[in-house]
Parts: structure tokens; sequence; C-alpha cells
């Protein structure tokens, strides 16, 4: 039986679309979008996956979070997957899906929390970065970790090169990490 799922994004959707065209037994039952220009929109449309828009400048923090645990509830969601979801969710949004909230961020967790992982790592001068796919808690970056993958950055790397690595990384260990969560459930 398919989980229910329901995808979180503010931006491209890329990570969205990868998970939307994987063969994870899922039933994306609702992208939500905080940005009303958020591309990732475009691709809900071509997929023929229902999205709900959640401008989160209309609302209070704590009337935003209810409306989409109110979506969540009438989709009838089981996991909440963050894919560029550039929001960072209450504890008491969370404790509504304990370990039922799964993120991925672009660097090996603990180091480089934030919005700017890549970045912030390629600037500090590393010669090693990564992905980490984890739950989420009530810190920032700080859930039990569910995979994580190492990333060479060369001499010859510029920020967009790191990028580009990390993104390819991610959409791959995504999907894994995924997987593995879901065989848990």
């Amino acid at each position: 039986m398919a989980t229910n799922v329901a995808i979180l994004a503010s931006g491209s959707g890329s990570n969205f679309q990868n998970i939307a065209e994987s063969d994870l037994d899922i039933t994306i039952k609702v992208l939500i979008v905080d940005n009303p220009n958020a591309y990732a929109i475009e691709r809900a449309k071509k997929l023929d996956i229902p999205y709900r828009v959640v401008d989160r400048k209309h609302y209070t923090k704590e009337t935003f979070e209810k409306e989409i645990l109110d979506i969540l509830k009438e989709c009838d969601v089981e996991l909440v997957v963050l894919a560029g979801f550039m929001k960072i969710l209450s504890p008491n949004f969370i404790s509504k899906y304990e370990d039922k909230i799964i993120n991925l961020h672009p660097s090996l967790l603990p180091s480089f929390k934030g919005p700017e992982g890549i970045k912030d790592a390629f600037e500090y001068g590393v010669k090693v970065t990564g992905v980490t796919v984890h739950y989420v808690d009530s810190g920032i970056d700080t859930g039990k970790i569910i995979a994580q993958e190492a990333v060479g950055v060369e001499d010859t790397d510029t920020l967009e090169t790191l990028e580009e690595k990390i993104h390819e990384i991610e959409y791959r260990l995504y999907i894994e990490a995924l997987k593995m969560v879901l065989e848990e459930l």
C-alpha cells in the first residue's frame, strides 16, 4: 500500500520532480509551496500532481503552519518531505508529525547548517563536503541522520561546479533515504 506523502517546496522543485518520477511506493497527495512564484508549481502541473500555495507573506507564523497542517490532514498525509522548503518549522508543527518529516541538506551535517550549506562549505575551503538526509526535529538541521554521502571539493571547483556535484548526489541519495524511511513505516 503506497504511503501518502506531501512535499513542501519553495523554489524550482527539481528534488520534488525527482521524487515524483521515482519508483518510490508513494502517492504524492499534494505539493505545498510557500512562494506563489515557485517553479515547482509548473512541475506539479506537468506531472498532474495537486498543489496548494500557502503564501507565507499573508500569514503569521502560527496561521501559516495551521493552514499547512489543515491541508496535510485533509489529504491524509502520512509523511512530509521537504524539498527546498526554506521555512523553519516550529516545534509545535513538528510534534504533529514527529519522525515523519524528512529534509535534505547540502552539507555533511552537523557542519554547515542553515540555508547556505554549499556556499558556506565552499567559502570555508573544505576539501570534503556532501549531502545529508535527516529527520526534522525542533533544532535547525539537527535531526537524526538517515543517510549521508561525501563529495570531494577539487582545487578547480567553483561554487557553481560544486553546486552541480551536490545536486547530482542529492537526487540519488534522497530517493535511497526515502526508501529506507518507507521500509520503517
